[in-house]
């Protein structure tokens, strides 16, 4: 078994967990074993726990989660509630203790993404303009990091574009490394909200993300991120299409790296505004990213002016 493999079996045995239901007489009857994720609704902005039954794949829960206090967990490997649609107990027994914090942690943050939305625009600017970091980048602060990302005013966007851009936190960094681990591990839930969480930074339209992002350390993974859309059936390629099928072709050697850059860095935006977010950029941030690419060629024709040893190729040649 491969490093890959061998890193997907632990993943999912961490999330492996045996389904109970409370009975009349007071007794927990098994109802399956399969693997427990948190996910969107179909058709909904709401998140919930599925488990899927591990031998015929068909789904043993699906507990939209609640913002009340009925959640427990127990011993380290037991989350339990009183489950409004059955009238009953629920309890989910984990296999792994990580496996159980790591479910427990995304309930704790949904239940606080709720209590965020359920505030009024006001309310929230004023929580928002208190906070003064963004939370830790890791798997269960995903969630109330997508949350922040698209529930925000204009002056909220200003906030959080400080916050994103903050030297100290490395959040595209941080997030970027999260979103290498998961593709490691085909981590399927948390890359589409690695997704959404991609997609709603490129949505502010802030200029100074844009300078971040569409950097050389950065670009590639903020393309290899946007290929896990949940909306779309299949797994996209756009950085094999990158790296592979794009020639880059010079009709004469240029040595500024300058240059080189900044001509990679036009094409990559322009494939991205064109294939990758086509359907979901709004008219306004589409204006900002041809603006980057038309900036983008008036250096790169003025460093190409500006460089004598180049011309006098062109000339000899």
């Amino acid at each position: 078994m491969g490093a890959l493999e061998k890193s997907q079996c632990n993943f999912n045995s961490l999330q492996r967990v045996k389904v109970y239901r409370l009975s009349e007489d007071g007794k927990w009857d098994i109802q399956g074993t399969g693997h427990v994720t948190v996910d969107f609704l179909e058709r909904s902005e709401k998140l919930a726990l599925f488990v899927i039954d591990e031998e015929d794949n068909e789904t043993l829960i699906v507990h939209c989660i609640s913002p009340d206090d009925i959640y427990r967990k127990q011993e380290d490997t037991i989350i339990s509630w009183r489950d409004s649609e059955f009238s009953t107990e629920l309890a989910l027994s984990f296999q792994e203790n990580m496996g159980c914090s790591y479910i427990w942690d995304h309930i704790c943050n949904v239940q606080r993404n709720m209590h965020f939305g359920s505030l009024n625009s006001a309310t929230f600017h004023s929580m928002n303009s208190e906070l003064r970091e963004l939370p830790i980048v890791e798997l269960s602060t995903l969630p109330i990091i997508f949350k922040t990302v698209t529930v925000s005013g204009i002056a909220d966007k200003m906030w959080l574009t400080e916050l994103i851009l903050n030297d100290d936190q490395d959040f595209f960094q941080k997030l970027m490394e999260l979103f290498r681990m998961c593709e490691d591990l085909e981590n399927m839930d948390d890359l589409y909200m690695i997704f959404k969480i991609v997609k709603g930074i490129i949505l502010l339209n802030s200029a100074q993300v844009f300078e971040k992002i569409f950097g050389d350390e950065l670009i590639m993974d903020i393309i290899g991120s946007l290929e896990y859309d949940p909306d779309v059936p299949r797994v996209q390629h756009y950085r094999n299409f990158l790296k592979e099928h794009v020639i880059f072709k010079e009709a004469v050697p240029i040595k500024s790296p300058v240059v080189l850059s900044k001509i990679h860095q036009t094409h990559r935006v322009a494939y991205l505004k064109d294939v990758v977010l086509a359907r979901v950029l709004d008219e306004a941030t589409v204006a900002n990213l041809n603006s980057i690419i038309h900036s983008n060629n008036a250096i790169i024709i003025s460093l190409l002016k500006d460089d004598t040893p180049l011309f006098r190729n062109c000339l000899l040649d």
